[in-house]
């Protein structure tokens, strides 16, 4: 099992990225959130994996944090129907904290919005995760203290509302990205409004 890649940031996508490690390229998949927190091109990097062996290849999949491994880990391996594709989709479409939230919450609407799930698969999801004995409750003391701010909610909704109109998620998350840097006003609404901006 590899565990991790220490070495240089060669090449980024918002869904991959190449890792030279002493000579040697290894390509690994990636969600949006690991993408927004890479180093410059050509620095150091990093980057904590988890290895998919398949019969036909193996897949390496990269992220940034511990806890964005640790959920991916969790839908992949407790979640029955959900595979690498969907839960780097979901890392995609919100942040660790807006999602345990949401399962804390039952909230499968936010869920359901991410690009690639559908209502039954959310459903499931919830469902699952909160029968996994202790991580629900977990996850409600962690929701408790680190509940997400008022400015991520914004910004999730945001993309969640792109994403909703038919723009494609990497699309929706940057400019949003965007939009936040260049306005004051954070309200949901704002965000929208600059990114369609940007967008159009």
């Amino acid at each position: 099992m590899i565990t991790f890649l220490n070495g240089t940031l060669a090449e980024a996508l918002p869904t991959q990225v190449i890792v030279e490690v002493h000579g040697v390229g290894y390509q690994v998949l990636i969600p949006l959130s690991s993408y927004d927190r890479l180093p410059a091109l050509h620095s150091h990097i990093k980057l904590l994996t988890h290895l998919q062996v398949r019969e036909d290849a193996h897949v390496l999949y990269g992220f940034m944090s511990d806890a964005e491994r640790d959920l991916f880990r969790l839908l992949i391996q407790h979640v029955s129907g959900v595979g690498p594709k969907i839960a780097l989709a979901v890392l995609s479409g919100m942040s660790v904290t807006m999602f345990k939230s949401a399962v804390v919450n039952g909230d499968t609407t936010s869920l359901s919005k991410i690009s690639g799930l559908g209502k039954k698969t959310a459903e499931r999801i919830v469902l699952e995760l909160k029968d996994k004995v202790g991580v629900a409750a977990a996850w409600e003391a962690a929701s408790a203290e680190n509940a997400p701010s008022a400015a991520e909610a914004g910004v999730n909704d945001a993309v969640l509302a792109l994403i909703s109109l038919g723009y494609k998620q990497v699309d929706a998350h940057r400019a949003v990205k965007k939009a936040c840097a260049g306005t004051n006003d954070k309200s949901t609404e704002n965000l929208i409004r600059e990114a369609l901006r940007i967008l159009s």
